[in-house]
């Protein structure tokens, strides 16, 4: 009991490592999912390890039996999800397992894409001891990205906001820099480089002429920038976000006429959009899919104040980060503008997931809680008279 005890408790160490491999691939795999390896040779001890760096490289279980070499046969593969049990542009991972002579494999999560799931079984029809489900939970949080994008069809968004604690994003003259430190910055810097994409809108191109790329993040793949600028009137010759520091694409309404983006031809690719049926600003669902579409699987929506409003109302906000300052306005713009939502029974009810001091200020995460599930009335006996 005592071996088999310390055997469980390696496996679970090595999944956890497995986990922070995986982690590491955040913002360069798309679209294909983060993905980490840990192998344990036959006496339990790490043998070799491995993580999915970028889309057409070896995945992370070929990278960790490559690490492990012969001592991988006969031992364990922890992985953070299921292995591929499809060809694409490398083979499946199942076969690589099956190959290097693994006595057993653990994954965290089961792989929800219908093009690559089955590695499972085919391992168990070699012979091969397969288990599912150690730490899925932490497992899938580091990969919401893509499992999102394979569960509904469109990139996950997490929705960053800086705020003052009275919720102002800004001072009633305009003024926001900096309302937050340099050290919540910076971390602003590390979403950012674990994005596929940044999103902010017309308003905050108009009075921030943002830059959007990664800074101080060494060996960082630099995000796709879009503005949603419905009428191209926002982003200006000459603006930070034309500049070659990263690759940038304006959405902009499907109706306007060809002249209406002159301006923008050879410095950045123009997105035409439906506009959303209430006619104010880009029909969000659709603005989602064509980002999908280019293989974004994660946006970063960084303002403002009334894009976030227009997601919030189309209920395509996944996960909330807000970086609030310890400091007062009372007065200026709010971190949300209408959301469509007119009664406090409607809101949109979040569980905090973290929370953390960073410098002077407090990070607090947090994603939509899941629907209430309604009660049946309770029967009533036959009985009973009114």
């Amino acid at each position: 009991m005592a071996a088999a005890a310390e055997h469980t408790a390696r496996e679970r160490d090595a999944m956890r490592r497995a986990i922070a491999l995986a982690a590491r691939g955040l913002g360069s795999t798309s679209p294909n999912p983060v993905v980490g390896c840990v192998v344990l040779d036959a006496l339990g001890r790490v043998a070799g390890e491995g993580w999915h760096r970028r889309a057409g490289g070896p995945h992370a279980e070929v990278d960790a039996l490559a690490a492990a070499g012969d001592a991988a046969r006969g031992g364990t593969a922890l992985v953070t999800l299921e292995p591929c049990d499809h060809t694409g542009r490398t083979g499946p991972c199942s076969r690589a397992l099956i190959d290097a002579g693994v006595a057993r494999v653990v994954y965290a999560v089961a792989d929800p894409d219908p093009a690559a799931h089955g590695g499972a079984a085919t391992l168990a029809a070699a012979g091969i001891d397969v288990e599912g489900g150690l730490l899925a939970a932490e497992a899938a949080e580091v990969n919401e990205a893509w499992l999102t994008s394979v569960r509904l069809g469109r990139p996950h968004v997490r929705w960053k906001y800086a705020a003052t604690l009275d919720g102002r994003t800004a001072a009633a003259d305009g003024t926001s820099r900096w309302i937050t430190s340099a050290e919540a910055r910076a971390d602003v810097h590390r979403l950012r480089a674990e994005a596929d994409a940044v999103l902010v809108g017309s308003g905050t191109a108009r009075a921030d002429d943002p830059h959007l790329a990664v800074r101080d993040i060494p060996d960082a793949v630099q995000p796709l920038r879009v503005v949603a600028d419905t009428e191209a009137t926002a982003v200006k010759p000459g603006a930070r976000i034309l500049d070659d520091a990263a690759p940038t694409l304006i959405a902009v309404a499907a109706d306007l006429p060809d002249g209406a983006t002159a301006h923008l031809d050879g410095h950045a690719e123009v997105l035409r959009v439906p506009r959303a049926a209430s006619g104010r600003g880009l029909d969000i669902a659709a603005l989602l899919v064509a980002l999908h579409e280019r293989g974004v699987r994660s946006v970063l929506l960084e303002g403002g104040s009334t894009l976030a409003g227009a997601f919030v109302a189309a209920r395509a906000v996944d996960r909330v980060t807000a970086y609030l300052a310890p400091a007062l306005l009372g007065a200026g713009p709010a971190a949300l503008a209408d959301a469509g939502i007119t009664t406090i029974t409607d809101a949109l009810r979040l569980d905090v997931t973290g929370i953390e001091r960073i410098g002077p200020d407090l990070r607090i995460d947090a994603v939509p809680a899941p629907a209430p599930v309604a009660s049946a009335a309770p029967a009533v006996p036959e009985t009973e008279e009114f």
